[in-house]
């Protein structure tokens, strides 16, 4: 008789400590996240809204009243039937983003506000059984693994404890038990999860696991809770173990400190990092300054922006998951299918300095400062042709320049007291470009003179080939 095969992971730190990065993140650099959910029809405030339409005195609160009236007769829950996903096609969503550039595709399964996206045995509150009786993350995932890429999930599970409880402090739907399934618990944000929800949050979310096998799974902030820790052990041992099982590279993204350095994928919502990290790690953000979910008055970011954004967060051995937020009907919003279209363009171009590189000796220069840390990605200013940004292939170290430089431009940083001498030089190009590139080093850098004519709209790649 055949042993049993004892797993690989055990729940705890020291074991998930063990696990590797998967070479399809390290070399994919570049995400789309998908935040559409219940949230989306009220189209107000951000996909906040289910939580800030309860709390008293909140613009949400005033524009529910003023516009669907008192929440007894109105409440969230209210809005699911106009949930309706008709114009979901996850085929065409599969093909936007493969035209965007990307690599992994994440949609949220089941925000804060407790209806899940998909098939959850849990649950009757979930788009399988109410709104567009469809498996939105069972239909998302064959179409984007038909397109090739790494399907991924995000659960924001763990802050349903507290979400709907301003609804306890006024009279409202959500004291009505029999939308508890919904609601509930609706606890004071200021307690810890009991038990019963902790054992259920782990319940849901190996369910999500075993059902699609995500390649990674995204938490947001408030699993760093102590209540969680063991079930996060425990979570992230089945979960690795999947992996294996699968035969799939899989990572978790966590933020600040709920999983110790080196058992999870470093995440900055909103932020980037200062320097270099010497493991993977990754930003998150939208297209939109205001919101991640799908609401009328975004403000949205230029593809300028989230380009020189990719390029930096690259440089520092990261990854982008850069998200949308389609309407409640399932259309992606046109001009965000523009921006992404414009993306994929550059990569169409560029790509070489992007995918399957590695970070250089340092990740660049230049005057523009990278403020550190979350919700830092609009406090930078815009990025000059003298910011430049550093990656490395097998046989080639790619210059970014983060605007056009108009004359040429010298890049301190590869120098002749640098380790890139100029007997290591073959030649140097711009991708996109036939026109020759002429080069020069000296003790004050590497100048490098550009083309007459742009080869794209964004950022610019030198790509200095070497013997």
């Amino acid at each position: 008789m055949s042993q049993p095969v004892h797993p690989a992971f055990t729940a705890d730190w020291e074991s998930l400590r063990t696990r590797t990065i998967p070479d399809w993140y390290s070399n994919g650099k570049f995400g789309i996240f998908i935040h559409w959910g219940v949230y989306s029809v009220p189209a107000f405030g951000n996909e906040w809204y289910p939580r800030n339409m309860y709390e008293q005195g909140s613009p949400e609160y005033e524009h529910h009243l003023a516009t669907y009236g008192p929440h007894t007769e109105f409440g969230y829950k209210d809005f699911i039937p106009q949930f309706t996903a008709a114009n979901f096609d996850p085929a065409a969503w599969a093909q936007l983003f493969k035209e965007a550039g990307a690599t992994f595709v994440v949609p949220v399964a089941e925000h804060h506000d407790g209806f899940a996206l998909y098939d959850c045995s849990f649950s009757q509150w979930t788009s399988v059984h109410m709104g567009p009786q469809r498996d939105i993350i069972g239909e998302l995932a064959a179409a984007v693994r038909k397109h090739g890429m790494v399907f991924g999930v995000s659960s924001h599970r763990a802050e349903h404890w507290w979400f709907f409880s301003g609804g306890r402090k006024f009279p409202s739907d959500v004291q009505d038990p029999q939308f508890d399934g919904l609601y509930g618990p609706a606890e004071p944000k200021e307690t810890q999860p009991d038990q019963a929800y902790l054992e259920d949050w782990l319940a849901r979310t190996c369910e999500l696991v075993d059902k699609y096998q995500p390649q990674l799974v995204w938490f947001d902030w408030w699993i760093e809770e102590p209540a969680f820790e063991p079930y996060l052990q425990r979570f992230g041992a089945h979960y690795y173990n999947r992996g294996i099982e699968w035969g799939k590279g899989v990572a978790i993204n966590n933020k600040f400190s709920s999983f110790p350095a080196g058992t999870a994928v470093f995440d900055i919502e909103r932020g980037q990092l200062a320097g270099m990290r010497d493991e993977l790690w990754q930003n998150d953000t939208s297209v939109s300054k205001n919101s991640w979910g799908y609401i009328e008055g975004h403000d949205y970011k230029e593809v300028t922006s989230i380009i020189g954004d990719l390029v930096d967060v690259v440089s520092k051995n990261g990854a982008l998951l850069l998200n949308i937020g389609p309407r409640p009907d399932g259309s992606i919003p046109e001009v965000e299918q523009a921006m992404l279209r414009e993306i994929g363009r550059w990569l169409a171009i560029n790509g070489e300095a992007i995918y399957n590189t590695r970070p250089w000796e340092v990740f660049g220069e230049g005057p523009t400062e990278v403020a550190e840390g979350s919700f830092t990605d609009t406090k930078r200013s815009a990025f000059t042709s003298h910011d430049i940004r550093f990656t490395r292939g097998a046989q080639a170290v790619y210059a970014i320049c983060l605007a056009w430089p108009e004359a040429a431009v010298t890049i301190r940083s590869l120098g002749r007291n640098s380790t890139l001498q100029a007997d290591r030089i073959a030649s140097v190009t711009m991708l996109g470009s036939d026109a020759p590139i002429a080069w020069v080093q000296s003790e004050a850098g590497l100048t490098l003179t550009p083309p007459s004519t742009p080869p794209c709209d964004h950022a610019f790649t030198f790509k200095i080939i070497l013997k």
